[in-house]
């Protein structure tokens, strides 16, 4: 794969692999970590647009918002890929486990640390969602799990012709993969024996993961971490150089009717987001275009902004 300049720089400053890809933390009064690299899609290429979110720590939905109109089941030779490894970091502690499902991202602050690692997940489809404001921890762990569907869930299977059994054994074919972290008592971040989901509303509630992912959360997040799920899908930050950044995700749909509509879900215009996105030093139309175009990747609105930027 041929890279870009601004990769090799990148580099310097966030590392990343088949696991989580890992930040250093910025002080405090900062938020924005990373900086958004660029790729090209190889001669030969034969995979599919999931193959270059996996080859660097995205989720699908990541890639679909950072380059829209690219082929997400064959990329063409020579077309340039924007990975989007900028984030602003959720607005909430810098603590064990934050799940923005909005952004379909999982940040994780290791104890002690000075790193946050940032994995992409796949959460809940319409109407078995994945909660979205709720503070818990991890109650156990459990290697090789097994799963045993609910009734309910075994209906909508056999709706779709699917006839799911009443218990599915630990191994490579089990849906929650080989490690499953349990958070409260109903649901469960864990692996998966289908990667396309990740990035997707796919689950029956719980948090999927690719396998490096789960075994390195497996591995390293104690027995009682603490774990916030939020909802987040549009996030800002006033810098310490006094630049202002604008991060806008696509909703999640509230309901059956939203999901299965062609219109973009409306975006929450909280009382903090109109007081971050106004001001003498900001620009209206910097604002209004990312709120157009949610491309999911940070956009400098005020501060020093002297043109409008890409989105």
């Amino acid at each position: 794969m041929i890279r870009s300049l601004l990769l090799a720089l990148v580099l310097t400053a966030v590392t990343h692999s088949a696991l989580a890809v890992s930040y250093p933390l910025p002080p405090e009064g900062s938020r924005l970590i990373g900086a958004p690299i660029t790729v090209t899609v190889p001669e030969g290429n034969t995979q599919p647009l999931e193959y270059f979110a996996a080859q660097y720590g995205q989720g699908f939905s990541n890639m679909l918002e950072a380059n829209p109109g690219v082929d997400p089941f064959l990329p063409k030779v020579g077309t340039p890929l924007t990975i989007p490894q900028q984030l602003i970091l959720p607005d909430t502690v810098r603590e064990g486990i934050v799940i923005n499902v909005a952004e379909m991202r999982l940040y994780y602050y290791p104890a002690g640390g000075n790193t946050v690692e940032v994995l992409p997940i796949g959460i809940g489809q319409a109407g078995r969602e994945t909660p979205r404001n709720w503070v818990t921890k991890v109650e156990r762990k459990q290697e090789a799990p097994a799963w045993t569907p609910t009734a309910n869930t075994r209906r909508e299977y056999a709706k779709e012709g699917k006839t799911l059994p009443a218990f599915v054994p630990p191994g490579e074919d089990n849906p929650m993969g080989l490690y499953a972290i349990y958070i409260g008592r109903l649901y469960a971040i864990h692996g998966t024996n289908a990667n396309f989901g990740i990035g997707l509303r796919v689950s029956q509630g719980c948090i999927r993961l690719r396998k490096d992912d789960i075994k390195y959360l497996f591995d390293n997040v104690p027995v009682g971490t603490r774990v916030q799920l939020i909802d987040q899908p549009v996030k800002t930050t006033l810098e310490p150089d006094g630049r202002r950044w604008l991060e806008v995700h696509e909703p999640l749909s509230r309901n059956r009717a939203e999901f299965e509509s062609d219109r973009k879900v409306p975006l929450p215009m909280t009382a903090a987001l109109h007081a971050a996105t106004q001001g003498a030093d900001v620009d209206a139309s910097v604002v209004s275009a990312a709120l157009t175009r949610r491309s999911g990747m940070p956009v400098m609105i005020g501060g020093g902004l002297t043109k409008v930027g890409q989105f």
